[in-house]
């Protein structure tokens, strides 16, 4: 939001939550707006924004009339948030046994009693027992600051699974959801705040630009080719850190996700390769931002972990891998699970990395015992395999099919295109706003993009986050949206996106 809507925002909710004739007696306000942090002030995070707050509106409206039984005030009965990869939001069902272990893990005398064995499989039973034996104080106590030593040991075993290589327990942090990782890390790389920078892909994911404003780091954007299904060209790497050099900023750290967000884009094995090698010649530290790992949909693309190719190349290149329990075919958002994984980082740094962690004493235990599940899941011949086996192909093949189905939907419209979706959770299509819809943008204040998205909410109740958050190139307009609404809705939800957008050309024509 800018700096005044940002004001108007924070004025409303405070008229919201106390009543005006205490305001007019009260002191001012020690903290304002005005002296806050201007790096706080200045850092955005689109996917939460202005949209988000307006759809909160809408749905308290809806609420309040349903309460008080009468028909919707909007040309709308029910909200879809398709701004944020939250699927259990969006009524995709957990996974059953890790729920079930989850559970007695949680009540850990559920683990003790005989009769559970009744109520759950024999193997989520022991696996609940062994994981509390590894955890004394069960869930509500702190663990280690790295994590739970087991735990990273199958983390361990996970990469050397997937990948033909090497990986040790000691290189390893159990981390709430991916993003604590990325924070702490973006926190530790900028030593010089306004010339330390770090090479970002656009479109990006916000949490790296909004942590970079809040840690001083400045951006140094590397364009991907929405021609070529947002690909990634080496030459763009070259000439941005060498416009980079030329204004002396000094470039600490690159950033990839892979497949990408928002553009569902998955590198080939000779992309890596190129970013390794690039990152090797300059002394660049790499992010390998990995959380949509299993969310691949093309065959011909399949995912690859910058980990499995520097050990390959026997490359030296400082790496941080990330993933999470949020994606996949997990999408235990709330549960805030991780690791990262460091490589080729040096002993004294990963010494003061472990300090870092240790302040915060210990990411949550519940995601911790997620990400157990997630590296560990069960084995041919153990009683939850077929069952385990069934719902995760059912979500998988369900999410390729919504994929497909919102690319198609995307691409019957005249004035957007879509790429192929090889990954992830979202579609970002490029859509043609007409001028006049430019002009009436710009005289609210706002890009082309965000009243697009403003107006599609108001009149369907989708939501969805405008290309401008996530970065694109002038000239252009996005918005990403998630597949993420059940796959018996997303007829509908496309069908009203149409309908919408017929709409909207037809009044700026």
């Amino acid at each position: 939001l800018p700096p005044t809507m940002m004001r108007r925002a924070h004025q409303s909710l405070l008229r919201g939550a106390m009543p005006r004739r205490l305001l007019s007696t009260q002191r001012p306000k020690t903290l304002t707006f005005n002296n806050i942090n201007p790096r706080a002030a200045s850092a955005r995070y689109a996917v939460r924004g202005e949209l988000v707050i307006q759809a909160m509106e809408y749905d308290r409206q809806l609420r309040e009339a349903k309460q008080q039984g009468k028909p919707s005030p909007l040309p709308f009965d029910k909200l879809v948030m398709c701004n944020i990869g939250n699927p259990q939001s969006l009524n995709q069902q957990p996974i059953t046994f890790f729920r079930q272990v989850m559970a007695m893990c949680e009540y850990p005398a559920l683990a003790r009693d005989p009769e559970m064995s009744k109520m759950f499989p024999a193997d989520a039973v022991r696996r609940a027992q062994s994981l509390l034996k590894e955890i004394p104080g069960g869930t509500g106590a702190y663990s280690e600051s790295q994590g739970i030593r087991v735990i990273r040991e199958n983390v361990a075993r996970f990469i050397e699974a997937r990948d033909g290589c090497p990986a040790t327990p000691d290189n390893i942090f159990l981390t709430e959801g991916a993003s604590q990782g990325i924070s702490v890390m973006l926190h530790m790389i900028t030593k010089t705040p306004g010339q330390d920078a770090i090479m970002v892909p656009i479109p990006q994911y916000p949490l790296y630009t909004a942590t970079m404003a809040l840690v001083g780091a400045d951006l140094v954007p590397y364009f991907l080719d929405e021609s070529k299904n947002w690909a990634l060209d080496k030459s763009e790497l070259e000439s941005q850190l060498r416009q980079a050099q030329q204004r002396n900023q000094t470039v600490k750290a690159l950033v990839v996700i892979n497949p990408g967000n928002p553009s569902g884009a998955c590198l080939s094995r000779e992309n890596i390769e190129q970013v390794i090698r690039f990152c090797e010649a300059n002394n660049i530290v790499l992010f390998a931002d990995e959380v949509y790992q299993t969310n691949v949909y093309n065959p011909e693309r399949p995912f690859t972990s910058f980990k499995k190719v520097v050990s390959e190349l026997k490359s030296d290149v400082e790496l941080l891998s990330f993933h999470s329990v949020s994606k996949g075919v997990v999408g235990e958002c709330g549960k805030r699970g991780g690791y990262m994984e460091i490589t080729n980082i040096d002993p004294t740094v990963k010494a003061e990395i472990y300090k870092v962690f240790s302040i915060g004493l210990c990411s949550n235990v519940v995601g911790q015992i997620m990400v157990d599940l997630m590296v560990n899941p069960p084995k041919k011949g153990d009683e939850s395999y077929e069952s385990y086996t069934k719902e995760v192909d059912d979500l998988y093949n369900s999410l390729k099919r919504r994929a497909a189905k919102l690319a198609e939907g995307l691409n019957s419209m005249t004035n957007v295109s879509c790429t192929r979706i090889e990954g992830a959770m979202y579609a970002f299509p490029c859509i043609k706003i007409p001028q006049k819809a430019v002009q009436a943008a710009k005289e609210q204040g706002r890009a082309a993009d965000v009243l697009y998205a403003l107006e599609l909410l108001k009149a369907t109740g989708v939501c969805v986050v405008p290309g401008s958050g996530f970065g694109q190139k002038d000239g252009t307009y996005h918005v990403r949206t998630t597949f993420l609404p059940p796959e018996n809705e997303m007829e509908a939800c496309i069908k009203s996106f149409k309908e919408f957008n017929d709409g909207f050309m037809a009044k700026y024509a």
